[in-house]
């Protein structure tokens, strides 16, 4: 998956769809060069439609490349394989949920988020998921496909066009939203590349955090990429019983050969490690299990982001009180364990993962059958 970007497609009769195009956005600038020289231009187009790519601009606005070739370009290639379908704004905080279509036709969610220190994207890096973790809902259809470099950079330039009449852009993504980024490796790692490179985005890795479930021979490849973001590791359990009980991957790879993964990052990068736990009742928010997860961590460089769970209904798993929250967040902080609780931001737009694409979903599905009937 996500082979098709870097290739030029020979012209053929017929238009092409997005998927069969070529994605420039998911292009290097040296990437970029070679596909120009094949096209018999001169290396500096490079350059300037890596530029005008990452400002969002489609090839009828690259007012500085010339006619013809942005006539081959539009036949053959897209700008942004991504476009908004659907935003809802929340009226508490002016988080925006997003709701993207792929070329495809697939739909990914993304959440922009609005601090006092800059604008925060929360990307998808595939469609769906297939680690079929308890209490997340984006992983209940599983993982139809994972997302090319372009169509996660995508997501930012959308973003970035919704935030431009304020004059703003995005200054921080969180790779948090549909998907394990881990398991898409290539097409994220290539993403982040680009996503630093002067004269495009230019987004630096200290503002980026990536969200992994746990899987130990990615996140020590990951840990020699010269890629320093934050690793938020998926935790939500002082123990392998508890662990197994939430997260399908914790069969494979046990909390002991997770924490020795983070504790290689660490020392590899100089970045601490988020633990991220999502509190559910009954199962993981005792004070107890607290104490438990303080003696794991002790010693570690690291923070841990305490999420009140969001109820997922078809899981059968249910939330905890205020109280609860308290004396778990107490305990660790007794033990000297650095933790807060996760800001809730976009409360009344349907905050949970997942909820607005299966929304979609869900009508495009009753609206085609009632069509047949």
């Amino acid at each position: 998956h996500g082979r098709l970007l870097c290739l030029p497609h020979a012209q053929g009769e017929g238009v092409m769809s997005g998927m069969e195009k070529t994605q420039l956005l998911g292009m290097t600038p040296d990437e970029l060069t070679v596909y120009f020289k094949q096209l018999g231009q001169p290396a500096f187009r490079a350059r300037q439609v890596f530029a005008w790519l990452h400002q969002g601009a489609d090839f009828e606005q690259m007012s500085n490349v010339p006619k013809a070739l942005r006539e081959t370009l539009d036949e053959n290639c897209v700008a942004n394989p991504v476009s908004v379908l659907e935003t809802i704004e929340s009226k508490l905080d002016g988080t925006i949920k997003l709701l993207y279509r792929l070329p495809d036709g697939n739909v990914i969610e993304g959440v922009l988020m609005r601090y006092k220190y800059g604008n925060t994207l929360c990307l998808s890096t595939q469609v769906g998921c297939r680690m079929g973790c308890a209490f997340c809902a984006s992983t209940l259809d599983g993982c139809a496909r994972s997302l090319t470099p372009a169509e996660m950079l995508g997501q930012i330039v959308c973003a970035n066009g919704i935030l431009a009449p304020q004059g703003q852009k995005v200054g921080n993504i969180v790779l948090m939203g549909s998907g394990e980024p881990l398991d898409n490796y290539d097409n994220v790692v290539k993403f982040l590349r680009i996503l630093r490179i002067e004269g495009g985005l230019c987004i630096g890795m200290r503002s980026v955090s990536l969200s992994t479930c746990g899987l130990v021979e990615n996140m020590r490849r990951f840990a020699e990429e010269d890629l320093p973001v934050t690793l938020s590791l998926s935790l939500h359990a002082p123990n392998d019983e508890v662990r197994r009980k939430l997260m399908p991957v914790a069969r494979k790879y046990s909390m002991d050969d997770v924490l020795s993964a983070c504790r290689n990052y660490i020392e590899k990068t100089g970045r601490r490690v988020i633990f991220e736990y999502a509190l559910v009742h009954g199962v993981n928010a005792d004070p107890a299990q607290a104490v438990e997860l303080a003696g794991r961590l002790r010693g570690m460089q690291c923070h841990v982001n305490l999420i009140p769970l969001n109820s997922v209904p078809e899981r059968g798993l249910t939330g905890v009180t205020e109280r609860e929250v308290d004396a778990f967040k107490h305990m660790l902080e007794q033990k000297g364990i650095s933790v807060t609780r996760r800001r809730e931001m976009g409360d009344d737009i349907e905050g949970a993962c997942g909820q607005l694409r299966r929304r979609y979903i869900r009508d495009n599905q009753e609206e085609s059958e009632t069509t047949a009937e």
